[in-house]
């Protein structure tokens, strides 16, 4: 039956592909909804914060969805009373679509009529009608309780300047999210990691001088490869994460409460790392390399030398450096799988990048997975060495502290 449906079904399709392919009636709920989900944040040109925090709110809706039928986990915002014969894919479905449909209004109706596209390829009768209410109730919750939680707050950010010096006038990105409230931090500060290493230090002038010899956009340090690598991490969209949980889940075949979970986990964890990662970023205001280089005869560090015309591989992301945004959402990601699975090793994820045509990427451990985002940054002259360890460090707690707090299992007698 369809409300029995597992995660197994065909691998993740090529990104630029997902988005546009028909799935089969029958295909996984979750994995059509993530890649559902994707297009929406990229349609709607959202950042990785906003984006992060629309795909936790679709996912952790699912589960709810799912397990308020099943009720194998302590659910994260609600237990809805239901049948065990209602429709698992029709409330996991409709609590997906009502979501991404009450996130914007100028696409609600569009994605409602998505959504009842959709639901018309499981079967008519009491348990889909069932599961449809379970879902669209489930929705309705998550979308009261993040209606206020600072996403939409103004943009208030004071640029450090003097009166009549001019700076550059382009908006940072989500300055407010340090105000977001968090899906299982207890605070934005939570993690908030010790300041940057001091400019006078050994480490500095050594982090700043490799950065600049192989970040360079015109270096002659940096291999073919290397380059390759730069840009396939250029992309910072979910597009570039989710498949590593997708072909995970094909893989190993989930139940799909377990699909659920898994996914809910991942993305409530990877919001929260934006929103601790940006915390940090606002509250520390480090110079991106960019910065630095330019103005290296500034730092009071005679073993750094200024380059006037030093630039990166490409355009420098406009908020702060410290910590490696990338480095936290590689990390989360990977930190949520290993305390799930109780290892790094996972199968073969193969993965392109729309920032890199034609370079295809492979992975079977996590920890290499991390280790190659975070070298990535530093190729593309975006970040020092020591902002992508800081960086791996808060996304591995942050992902531990999900798995550990959120979505528990219930014991039989409880159920």
């Amino acid at each position: 039956m369809i409300a029995l449906a597992s995660c197994a079904r065909r691998l993740a399709l090529p990104i630029a592909l997902a988005a546009a392919v028909a799935l089969p009636a029958r295909a996984d709920v979750i994995v059509d909804w993530n890649e559902k989900a994707l297009a929406f944040v990229a349609q709607h040109r959202m950042g990785p914060p906003p984006a992060e925090r629309a795909l936790a709110m679709v996912h952790l809706a699912m589960f709810d969805a799912i397990n308020s039928i099943e009720h194998r986990y302590r659910p994260y915002l609600v237990q809805m009373p239901a049948s065990p014969t209602a429709s698992k894919e029709a409330a996991a479905a409709a609590a997906a679509g009502a979501v991404l449909a009450g996130l914007n209004p100028q696409t609600t109706v569009a994605m409602r009529a998505a959504t009842e596209a959709y639901l018309a390829a499981i079967p008519a009768g009491d348990a889909k009608a069932e599961g449809i209410r379970i879902g669209e109730t489930v929705a309705a919750k998550m979308l009261e309780a993040r209606a206020n939680d600072g996403a939409r707050a103004p943009d208030t950010y004071r640029p450090r300047t003097a009166p009549g010096v001019y700076i550059t006038t382009a908006p940072t990105w989500a300055p407010q999210w340090p105000g977001v409230k968090p899906f299982t931090m207890t605070s934005a500060t939570q993690f908030r990691p010790a300041a940057p290493v001091a400019l006078t230090s050994k480490e500095w002038a050594a982090e700043l001088g490799e950065i600049k010899e192989l970040g360079g956009r015109t270096s002659t340090k940096r291999t073919a490869q290397q380059t390759e690598d730069a840009r396939f991490w250029l992309e910072v969209a979910g597009t570039v994460y989710y498949p590593v949980i997708r072909t995970l889940a094909t893989t190993k075949k989930l139940a799909l409460v377990d699909c659920a979970r898994l996914f809910a986990l991942t993305a409530a964890a990877r919001a929260d790392a934006m929103i601790a990662i940006f915390d940090a970023k606002y509250h520390y205001e480090f110079w991106r390399p960019v910065t630095a280089i330019r103005n290296a005869d500034q730092d009071d560090n005679p073993a750094t030398e200024r380059d006037a015309a030093w630039q990166p591989i490409d355009a420098t992301p406009m908020h702060p450096e410290y910590p490696c945004a990338h480095c936290i959402a590689a990390a989360s990601l990977a930190s949520v799988v290993e305390a799930l699975a109780g290892s790094p090793e996972i199968p073969e994820v193969v993965m392109t990048s729309p920032t890199a045509p034609g370079v295809t990427r492979r992975w079977t451990n996590l920890r290499t997975f991390e280790q190659d985002v975070a070298e990535a940054r530093i190729l593309s002259g975006f970040h020092y060495r020591f902002s992508t360890v800081v960086g791996r460090d808060m996304g591995r707690r942050i992902g531990e502290h999900a798995v550990k707090t959120i979505l528990q299992p219930v014991s039989t007698a409880s159920r």
